[in-house]
């Protein structure tokens, strides 16, 4: 664990069972109870750690998405051209949503019900903080004549999670038509060839048609 983590080894372990467990059965589905179960901890200390099952989503949101943040940030600040940055950036994006699967689909699924009575701060800085550094970048490209001016930023990111969460969402029918046979075929596919046409879409939403 590193030393900077705001949480314990013990809250760890109650929030990776937390996650899965919601991402299997929803978030309603799923009862405080059974994550202490499942994490063979206490309940009445899941309740000290974490007060509710809304709080505990907000700490597995900020658990999940804090590096993320880290590592956008660095990149803005990169010595590197802005089509290298945008292509780095949509590498870091995917290979973090394939790897997290669980909490993304919680968020993707469950809290576009928005009477959730839930504080996403987590997730609303996160995205703050990610819009912030693709209009820098975006922004730097202009400022070099490489990028068009009438770019509409905030469609960015939508556009790069979106092709992925469709291709997610249809697993079966994509791995039968690319013939992935394995899910080690599957996911490969996504970090090169999935992860390169989303890259060269992006592309041509940026640059200037010659």
């Amino acid at each position: 664990m590193s030393s900077n983590s705001p949480f314990n080894e013990k809250q760890i372990q109650i929030l990776q069972v937390a996650e899965t467990l919601f991402a299997e059965k929803g978030f309603d589905g799923t009862s405080i109870r059974t994550i202490a179960k499942e994490a063979k901890i206490n309940v009445a200390m899941v309740s000290y750690y974490f007060g509710s099952k809304e709080r505990l989503l907000e700490s597995l949101i900020h658990f999940r998405t804090k590096d993320l943040k880290f590592q956008i940030e660095n990149l803005s600040a990169e010595n590197l051209e802005p089509i290298e940055k945008i292509n780095k950036l949509i590498e870091i994006y995917i290979h973090r949503i394939n790897c997290n699967k669980g909490i993304y689909r919680i968020l993707h699924f469950e809290f576009s019900n928005e009477k959730r009575d839930i504080d996403l701060q987590a997730l609303n800085d996160l995205r703050t903080g990610n819009l912030k550094a693709l209009i820098t970048i975006i922004e730097e490209g202009q400022n070099k004549g490489v990028f068009r001016k009438d770019i509409i930023v905030p469609l960015i990111t939508p556009t790069i999670l979106g092709t992925f969460f469709h291709f997610h969402m249809n697993k079966a029918y994509f791995k039968n038509l690319l013939q992935l046979s394995t899910d080690e075929l599957y996911n490969n596919y996504i970090k090169t060839n999935l992860t390169k046409h989303i890259q060269q879409t992006i592309k041509a939403l940026l640059i200037y048609e010659s």
